[in-house]
């Protein structure tokens, strides 16, 4: 207790003795945040507040959690929200996303609070979240996978995407039990130990019963594959819809840049409103890539492999606000590749982006990604899901060539351009917010929520009762 005490002294001590000067320390300002009530506590009521406070702080959670059974004072101050959002917002996690999660995905899988936050006990989310033993997360992807456990800062590796893994010829249970396999080899990691959360990659976009029926039949050999390899729960959650959650949004749309295609997705409440209708462009990063090539080429640019050229795009491309008064600027920029030394674009820099816009300038017929997500604003509103019209007017980028810089800056400007002013008031994009691991982190959210597994996932026995039921009948 002594050393405790020192300790508060210390830190009591630096403080000014200015109390504007003192209301700018983050200490201080949570002191401001915290009422405690004028009931007894003690000895304690001769310590001042603010010393109190610290004692609080250098606690920590686990003993603070411990006072509450002094008495019903102890109790109130201690169960205070204000108190655990401290605690909260100094974990590895970011605190608003930790908010987010616990606010409107704990419940589960379209039980979201849209218009209000619940009542909810951040003492209580603290010691569940201590005890959830996270998930093993794979972002399946359309160009490469990324994996790793919900407790790491970042996916711990990559692979090829299970679409794509293998002999493409295989069926698609074969596939994916020998993809799953590899991934749990390289994470060194026990099929039985873990739950998991696997995003399942944008495709059978259509409303139609055969893509209906494409998509259940995807997730469906998922959880045979994973449940026949002991793995006690699993959730497979669409990686539009994960890439929105990472946004700390449930409703939106989705521009996912992919490896083939780009695909406009709208969400609401966490579900693809496939309904309302998914937009598809065919211009993915392949073709930005293949188009910074062939520029290259036509200026006797030499390059070693195309991995030189999709550095270079990351790294030197970005996208105009304004592509013609772009052209008469100087935008000459050098990037070094390891091995092959130095490499000056100028006008590719821009025009290689420019093409998701102008598709004719790459040769391409198809529709410009602003006209592809201005039609998708329109079969929003006139679905007429919800009275309020603000739900679509969120756009969320995903995908690695979506972290092109100005990307976001450009495609409000021409959205906002192309649709009348009552629809265009309010719409605001986003860039990714995770770059190329966005769906990724939203599914670390998942993973890391207070109720989970049992809030998201499917247990091995429930899938298995519920396959019986639709064999019998």
């Amino acid at each position: 207790m002594a050393t405790l005490f020192r300790k508060v002294w210390e830190s009591v001590s630096t403080r000014s003795s200015s109390n504007s000067n003192s209301s700018a320390n983050s200490s201080d300002r949570f002191q401001q945040m915290m009422y405690i009530q004028t009931a007894s506590t003690g000895e304690f009521d001769r310590i001042p507040l603010d010393i109190f406070i610290q004692i609080l702080k250098i606690l920590g959670p686990k003993e603070s959690a411990k006072l509450s059974s002094v008495c019903k004072t102890w109790k109130f101050i201690v169960s205070d929200n204000r108190l655990w959002i401290y605690f909260l917002q100094n974990q590895h996690e970011p605190w608003d996303s930790i908010f987010f999660a616990e606010t409107h995905l704990r419940l589960g899988p379209l039980r979201t609070f849209p218009n209000s936050v619940p009542d909810l006990s951040f003492m209580s989310i603290y010691g569940q979240r201590a005890q959830v033993p996270g998930a093993i997360v794979i972002d399946g992807g359309s160009g490469y996978c990324k994996f790793g456990w919900s407790k790491y800062s970042a996916p711990s590796g990559r692979s090829a995407t299970f679409l794509e893994f293998g002999n493409i010829e295989s069926p698609m249970y074969s596939r994916l039990r020998h993809f799953f396999s590899t991934i749990y080899t390289r994470m060194q990691v026990k099929t039985s130990t873990q739950p998991i959360i696997v995003s399942i990659p944008i495709c059978h976009y259509e409303d139609t019963e055969c893509d209906k029926a494409a998509r259940r039949q995807l997730k469906e050999a998922i959880h045979s594959a994973l449940f026949d390899m002991n793995v006690p729960a699993v959730c497979a959650v669409n990686q539009a819809v994960l890439a929105l959650f990472a946004a700390r949004k449930v409703s939106g749309i989705v521009v996912n840049i992919g490896f083939h295609q780009t695909s406009i997705v709208p969400i609401l409440h966490g579900k693809v409103m496939h309904q309302v209708g998914v937009e598809v462009v065919g211009i993915g990063a392949l073709k930005l890539t293949g188009f910074l090539k062939e520029q290259m080429q036509q200026k006797n640019i030499y390059f070693g492999s195309l991995y030189t050229v999709r550095a270079l795009k990351e790294n030197l491309c970005y996208v105009a606000l304004d592509y013609e008064a772009e052209i008469s600027k100087d935008t000459k920029a050098s990037f070094q590749i390891a091995s092959e030394g130095w490499f000056t674009l100028s006008e590719e820099r821009f025009k290689t982006g420019e093409i998701l816009f102008q598709p004719r300038i790459a040769g391409m017929r198809a529709m410009g990604l602003q006209s592809a997500v201005a039609l998708c604003m329109e079969h929003c509103q006139d679905a007429e899901l919800m009275a309020d019209d603000s739900w679509y007017k969120t756009v969320v980028l995903a995908g690695g060539s979506a972290c092109l810089p100005g990307l976001a800056e450009r495609l409000e400007k021409d959205v906002c351009g192309i649709l009348p002013p009552h629809m265009s008031n309010g719409i605001r994009v986003l860039p990714p917010p995770y770059g190329v691991d966005s769906a990724w982190f939203g599914a670390k959210l998942i993973g890391n929520l207070s109720t989970f597994p049992t809030s998201w996932c499917v247990m091995k026995k429930q899938f298995r009762n519920r396959s019986r039921r639709k064999f019998i009948w």
